[in-house]
Order: structure tokens, then sequence, then C-alpha cells
């Protein structure tokens, strides 16, 4: 018996199987899909056994040392994995180690074991021929109310009885795996739906034989996560699983706990999990113990099986596509495992992508609405600051209209919200007298001065330097700009009675500090909530009735042309926060009171911005009327990036028709991580109309040392 293993290479990119010799006492273990020990050269690595052949002539062969004993790479995920490679033209290595959490990827010394809990209970003994003394007897008695019992438990316990018990085999220890995770909450809650959600509800749980993708429109507050969750309770009374997908940062533990309060059998993954939480989840998962799983963009790979519905809450998030090789979207491959389960789709959002919306509006998607508020609470009322006018009269970075709405709200008990894209203290640090501005030395950006460490930090590399007050020149330091630390400060100094948490990237880098934040805020300690995008979704405080947008502006000035788009987002996502149980308000500051986004976005009129922003796409051929590659020439020698990006630019123009080709260009980013990048981008209608010259393309620079080739087909931003 021989195996054909595709073996995990540090470094080198070699995407093809290697063939090994089956020794007799592992013949047994072997099966498609597992992982395998095997030496390689003059190294031991691992990989996946990808195929099984029976053959007489092995003695050239090297053998396999050992084999695991679970099959992580099932026929669902094998073919999955083709299907990335032949989609993202990444490796088909690449493509299995995305599936895997850490503890199962084929990787040297990657040791993480499985916890037990020790447990006792009685032999079946006939306890009348035993005199016990009174310790003894009371565990006997404990016993036979509990039967089994966790050692853990029985502290005040003497630990000599329990032995003398065992050694006289009275009773016995058993060993039951500890799952590192848990959610204590496991508070029943029912509800109701209203008559807008049982459509919805009605819709899918009555097409279930006959799946379909839908595109569910809900406002914000409208009750989409409890429609969910009814939906899911049906699937699985039909025998089948569910999949929820919800971008990181709305995985709070309020909506976790949401899911915790109605099902018993959960799990979750995210990246607030440790490496060995996430490989008990995966594990429980693999093991069928769980009917639902809920998680951030790689629980799409969860190895359940059944699977009746995926569901993709805030289907517009930008973190549904992976950065890294492989570069896939949660959407696409949510899509593929709902074809090999005959599974439906629901992709959520109060405002979706608008190549999600015009598939809708095609019949790709099937549309389903929710246009009001669960038990009809008004939309909040909002209004737009004219901070050009604000800015004349003084320079805070908060209007007197804003101050003065935060002031009342406090007034009354009631919670404010305040929004800011921006981390840090300052966003820029100049000299006043030369000019010089401090830039990160890795990447082409300005380093950011968070002030309560007095450190300059880059947000792309993590490199960081102590502040100095003063330039070489003899000249003084001054800070421009503003982030979430700076916000909080002026805020407090404009107003004693506010009581201000920050939530940003920087005060939630500990363990469990998103859920103590938002613990507290919900229990009033705090009245004002300042932060970034984390607070923008997924957050439900009935106390909450201002939400201030200190910026808006922020996302307006990316170089992408979706900025319009990720501006109406995020200022409709984080408005409603605001009057979920109680009558709310909006104000959005800006020194672009006129834009359109921004408009609509006060409005809250999807219908209106998607209107007008598809006249924008269709002119400058952009999504949904064209697709996009992006092409990424990487190295950290400026001429020869610059030398591949022009070879490669002309290589398409000369080998690809009906394309549009633009580039090679500088990257927003020019440097990062002391690596200069150049990028060309491709609209196209048909995807066989490129593929088979970026195969080419990507075949040709798959091993070269110096530059490397990043190809994002469609990618969320550029």
């Amino acid at each position: 018996m021989v195996v054909d293993c595709l073996v995990e290479l540090a470094h080198v990119f070699i995407d093809k199987t290697f063939t090994y010799k089956v020794p007799d006492n592992l013949k047994k273990d072997i099966h498609i899909g597992k992982r395998v020990v095997v030496p390689f050269n003059n190294q031991v690595l691992e990989g996946f056994i990808l195929n099984v052949r029976y053959e007489e002539e092995t003695k050239d062969l090297k053998e396999i040392i050992s084999v695991t004993d679970i099959i992580p790479l099932n026929e669902e995920m094998l073919s999955l994995g083709r299907y990335m490679k032949d989609s993202y033209l990444c490796s088909l290595m690449s493509a299995y180690q995305s599936m895997l959490p850490l503890a199962m990827k084929a990787r040297k010394k990657v040791d993480i074991k499985i916890k037990y809990d020790k447990y006792i209970s009685l032999n079946d003994t006939d306890l009348s021929k035993y005199k016990f003394n009174e310790k003894q007897q009371k565990i006997i008695d404990i016993l036979l109310k509990d039967k089994k019992v966790k050692l853990d438990d029985l502290k005040t316990i003497s630990k000599s009885s329990i032995a003398t018990l065992l050694k006289k085999e009275i009773i016995k220890v058993t060993y039951s795996e500890h799952y590192r995770y848990e959610n204590k909450n496991r508070e029943k809650k029912d509800f109701y739906l209203n008559e807008d959600q049982q459509k919805v509800f009605n819709e899918v749980i009555n097409n279930l034989n006959d799946p379909k993708t839908y595109l569910l429109y809900g406002v914000t507050g409208s009750g989409k996560t409890n429609v969910y969750i009814k939906i899911i309770k049906e699937v699985i009374k039909e025998g089948k699983t569910a999949i929820v997908l919800v971008p990181e940062i709305s995985l709070t533990f309020q909506l976790i706990n949401r899911f915790y309060s109605t099902f018993d059998r959960i799990a979750v993954l995210h990246s607030g999990l440790s490496d060995s939480e996430k490989y008990d989840e995966w594990r429980k998962i693999y093991n069928g113990e769980v009917d639902i799983v809920v998680g951030a963009r790689s629980a799409i790979f969860a190895p359940l099986k059944n699977i009746g519905i995926i569901i993709i809450d805030e289907e517009h998030s930008e973190t549904y596509k992976q950065d890294n090789n492989p570069r896939y979207d949660a959407i696409d491959i949510a899509l593929e495992r709902a074809k090999y389960n005959n599974a439906s789709i629901i992709l959520g959002s109060a405002t979706p992508r608008l190549e999600s919306f015009a598939r809708a509006k095609k019949g790709v998607y099937k549309l389903l609405t929710l246009d009001k508020r669960y038990n009809n609470v008004k939309m909040p009322e909002s209004i737009i600051i004219d901070m050009n006018k604000e800015f004349k009269k003084s320079n805070s970075y908060y209007s007197k209209e804003l101050l003065e709405a935060i002031r009342n709200v406090i007034a009354k008990d009631e919670q404010v919200i305040l929004f800011l894209n921006r981390r840090g203290y300052s966003t820029t640090i100049m000299c006043s007298n030369c000019g010089n501005v401090i830039k990160c030395p890795n990447c082409d950006v300005t380093l950011t001065y968070h002030k309560s460490s007095n450190m300059l930090r880059c947000h792309y590399c993590g490199y960081a330097t102590k502040r100095e007050e003063l330039c070489s020149c003899g000249g003084t330091f001054k800070e421009f700009g503003l982030g979430t630390e700076k916000a909080k400060e002026e805020l407090e100094d404009l107003i004693k009675e506010a009581k201000v948490i920050r939530m940003d990237i920087d005060t939630t880098t500990r363990k469990n500090a998103h859920e103590n934040i938002i613990k507290d805020f919900q229990d009033k300690k705090y009245n004002v909530l300042i932060g970034t995008q984390m607070i923008a979704k997924g957050l439900d405080f009935k106390d909450v009735t201002l939400v201030g947008i200190i910026n808006a502006d922020t996302s307006l000035n990316f170089p992408d042309f979706r900025a319009s788009e990720y501006t109406f987002q995020i200022i409709n996502q984080v408005s409603g926060r605001s009057g979920r149980t109680k009558e709310g308000k909006v104000m959005i500051q800006t020194f672009n009171p006129d834009h359109y986004a921004i408009k609509y976005a006060k409005d809250n009129n999807y219908l209106g911005f998607y209107n007008e922003e598809m006249i924008m796409r269709k002119k400058l051929s952009y999504p949904p009327y064209y697709y996009l590659c992006m092409i990424r020439v990487v190295s950290s020698d400026y001429n020869k990036a610059s030398d591949a990006s022009i070879k490669i630019a002309k290589s398409l123009r000369n080998n690809i028709k009906e394309t549009m080709i633009l580039g090679p260009s500088v990257a927003n980013i020019f440097k990062l991580n002391n690596k200069y990048r150049f990028q060309i981008i491709l609209k196209y209608k048909d995807v066989k109309l490129v593929m088979e010259e970026l195969k080419k393309i990507e075949s040709y620079y798959f091993n070269n040392k110096e530059i490397k080739l990043e190809i994002t087909f469609n990618p969320r931003k550029l």
C-alpha cells in the first residue's frame, strides 16, 4: 500500500504530492484526508493523504512515520480545496491549511493536548459486604445520589478515602473530554415574530427542499437576528445543521449570548479564542456534538455535516474577504458549500453591497425585506452638522450642538455612543519649524501618536518608537488629527459629568476586554461609549438615545471607488445603535454636508443611494457592471517590483481581449513592511477571458524569491 501526500514545506511553494510506502502496522489507520508525519530529505514534515493506492513494487519509497487519529479533511473539504485552488490561484496546501485550526494544520511542532476531566462513580458492587467509615460513607452517599461526580467538585472530600475506595474497587475513575471554551449563559428566552418577520421565515422554511440564496435587506433594529434564530430552530428540527457568520467586530458577547440562550448544541469560532479553545470547538463540531456554529469568516470551513442553512449577517462587511493567501471570499465558499449540501443561504444587511442588491434585482438572489423596526419603534431622527461653520466658531472637534445634546442625554440618565474611525491620540506628528512629518521607517504611512504610552505607532507593521519633543532642526513637534484617545480626553474636559469609556483595538487587547467594556456600559457604569468600527455593529443598548458621528468624512477620503458606499454603510450602521427602545437621535458631523452618501445616510435612504451610486459605477465600469481582479507586485527591491509590474501589464494587454487593464500604478500604501508594491487592475465581464493568462503569470512567479504576486479576484477594497 502506498499513499500520495501533500506535504507542508515552509518557504517553498511545491504544489504536488509525494508518494510514501505504508508500513504494515499503520495500514489500518490509513484514510484519505488524514494528517501524516513523513520523512522529506533531511526533515520530518507533516502532510495530508490525498490518495491511497495498492502497489507491489515499493522498495525505493520512504515509509510514513505516523498517522493522526482523526480525518481533518473530509470529502467535502477536499473538494472545496480544489475549488479554491482553481478559483483563487492559490496552492492546494494553502487552501487546506486555511480551513483548519492551528492544531490540525500540517505543520511541525504544534502540540495542543486534549484536556480531560476526571470522574468517579460506583462499581457494580454489593455495598452491604463492606463497612465504611464516616468519610467513606459520605462519598458513597454522594455517588448513590448523583451516579457520576467530577473529582474537582469534591474539594472538601478526603483524598485518602477516595484512594481507599478505588483500591478496593468499590468506585472507579472515568475520563471525559473537557472543552476549554465555556459560555454559561443558558437562560432561555423566547420571543415572537411580527408579521413582516413571519413572512421572511415562511418563505425560507417553505423552500428548504428547493434551496435558494436570499438577500435579507432589513433596516437596523428590524430583528434580523430573531428571524435567523427561528429559521435555525426549524432547520435543526429537520435533522440538519446551520452556520452563522458575522463580522469579527460584531461577535460581541451580546450576540453570542443570544444564540447560547436558545441552542444547547452550539460551537463558537472567532479570534478571541485561544488556540486550545479553537481546537476544542473544532473537534466538538467534527465529532457531531453541535447543530449550529456561530463565528467569523473562517467558521465557514466548520466541519459540519448535512448543512441546511448558511447565514451571513452584515454581508456587506469587507472582513469576509481574506487579505492574505488564499484570498477567498466567505460568500463564495458559502455558495459552494450550499451547493454540496443542498442548503439555503441568507445574506443579511441593512446596507447590502451594491453587487448583492443588483443580483437580487436581477433574480439571481431572492430579495426579502424588513423595512420597519421591530415593534414599530421609530427610526432615530438624524441631522447633519456642517463642521466648516463650526470650526470657524471654535477649535473643538465637537460642535456646540452635539455637546448640548450629550449634556441633555446624560441629564436624563440615558446614554451616548460616539463614533470615530481613528484610534490613537493624533494621526500626525509634525515639526512646527521645518514641517517634518514622522513616518514609519518600514511603511509609507505617518505614525500615530498614543498619548497614554507616549509612543508613536505604525498601525500596519507594528513599529513603535518613543515620541521626542524636539525635531532634529530644533523645532517643536505638534499634534494634528484626531483619534479616539484624544476625543475621549477632550470630551471629559468639556463635559465633567460625562463618564466615558473607550473601545478600540488599543483597549481590547486583553482576553474578555470587549465583554467587560460592553457589560460595564450596559450596566450604566459609563454614560458615553466612544469607539471605532467595533461599536458600529452587533450592539444593542436600550438606553442609548444619541449617536454622534464625530467625523463622517474619514472613509470618504479613501482612494477607493467604494469610498461613498463605505461611508453610507458605516453612518447607517452606527446610526442604528440609537433609539432601539426609546426615541433616538443621530448627529452627523461632516465637512462635506452636501455629499450624496451622507445625505442619503441621514435619511436612511438605501434605495436612493443605490440608484445614484449605480449611475457612477456604470459610467466608470466598476462592479456590479464589471468584475475586478487586482494583481499586486511586491518586492523589497523597488526596481525589480517596477520592472516586473510593467512586464506583467504588457503581457496582459498582449494576450487578453475584452478586458480593461489599468496600471501599473503604485498601491495606496506604496511601501509596507519594507516591501514596495505596484498594482494592476483588470476589469472584465467573463472570468474565462482572464484566467488562463493569470495562471501562466502566477506559475512564472510561483517560486521567485525576489518578487511575489498577490492576485485578488473581486477585492472588497483596493
